[in-house]
């Protein structure tokens, strides 16, 4: 006879949450099924959304992909809502473990964690790859220039060539000393103020992430003061990485215009994925060429730096999340694992930001 019961189940009939953790983990949960299925519609919709106009040389906007993406993201935000409203009620009571080799006895959500982490390094280590192949593959355009090539127009390149400029030639202000200020004697490119900024900030924020979960394992704080502190440390880490955000828009759109600190945009720099006719410079600052083909280094900048960009945004998202939960109490002893959990994905995201100043900023 089976000796079977309700109390066995560890399989609670409620896949929408709130959740009866005494009944063990929610595992029969849509939400990462359903997540995938919004990302996947967006991506696909919003890879249609520009479109190169070859008459002007420029991008139109196609307004036919607009109500699809905005189907994808609608997908994307219930199954994160259903995701939220399964987490709002753990407290602790149950952490499901790993019973299989190599994770046996490991508690599955840092399986889970350590997992998806492998993915997005695997996804990252792909772009480094891609641009460090492309930066030895392909000539510089100033070494064509040291080496005086000259073309039967008279010129070192021909209208459309293709030559490899760095990101950096145009963030490090190296094509115009009127762009570098001096601060105590030091010289600092203007363009370099934004991704300097935020590579501080997000250094900063893995310290105040470090110090919610600390917050939240203490024992000798009074619940409503623990709690208060735990979300002000979640609310410093999202405004930090709010502030990352911010200064990228503002570098690639809007330039950086405060104070002493006066830099276009890479947009207004001609620093573009669609424009095949930018007039290089060159280290002595004089015109030699109209017409250089900088679209493969641009769309390596923009991808890599895009990406680990959408990450910032997708750890804003959940910190707003885990800030409201927080602010109502909801992390203590028994669970500040889940900011830990929330910590590998921020270190990770601040890791490779460390990697991606110096390769597409300074160099």
């Amino acid at each position: 006879m089976s000796n079977y019961s309700h109390d066995d189940d560890h399989d609670h009939p409620s896949a929408w949450g709130p959740h009866d953790w005494e009944h063990g983990a929610p595992h029969n949960s849509w939400a990462p099924v359903i997540m995938s299925l919004g990302v996947g519609v967006f991506l696909f919709s919003f890879a249609g959304t520009f479109v190169m106009n070859e008459a002007r040389n420029g991008t139109d906007f196609n307004a036919g992909s607009l109500p699809m993406i905005l189907v994808g993201l609608s997908i994307f935000f219930a199954g994160l809502i259903v995701w939220w409203r399964q987490d709002y009620s753990f407290d602790g009571t149950y952490e499901p473990k790993a019973t299989g080799v190599p994770f046996q006895n490991i508690d599955m959500r840092k399986v889970g964690m350590w997992i998806f982490l492998w993915s997005e390094m695997m996804i990252f280590s792909s772009l480094f790859t891609t641009y460090i192949r492309y930066r030895l593959g392909i000539e510089s355009c100033q070494a064509i220039l040291d080496n005086h090539s000259i073309t039967s127009s008279g010129l070192p390149f021909s209208p459309g060539d293709v030559c490899w400029v760095p990101a950096s030639y145009f963030i490090a202000g190296s094509h115009s000393e009127s762009w570098t200020i001096s601060l105590g004697g030091i010289g600092l490119p203007d363009t370099l103020v934004p991704g300097a900024i935020n590579t501080f900030a997000l250094i900063v924020s893995s310290f105040t992430v470090v110090m919610a979960l600390k917050t939240a394992h203490r024992t000798d704080l009074e619940h409503d003061v623990r709690s208060r502190k735990v979300r002000n440390y979640l609310l410093a880490t999202m405004a930090l990485a709010t502030l990352f955000i911010t200064l990228k828009i503002i570098e690639w759109f809007f330039g950086f215009h405060v104070g002493p600190f006066d830099a276009p945009s890479l947009r207004d720099d001609h620093f573009s994925i669609y424009n095949e006719a930018y007039a290089f410079h060159g280290a002595g600052g004089h015109e030699v060429l109209e017409g250089v083909n900088l679209r493969l280094s641009a769309s390596v900048f923009y991808v890599t730096t895009g990406t680990h960009g959408v990450h910032v945004l997708g750890g804003i998202i959940g910190l707003a999340y885990m800030s409201w939960k927080a602010h109502n109490g909801g992390y203590g002893p028994s669970n500040a694992v889940s900011i830990e959990y929330f910590g590998l994905y921020w270190h990770f995201v601040d890791l490779v930001w460390v990697l991606v100043f110096p390769a597409f900023y300074l160099y």
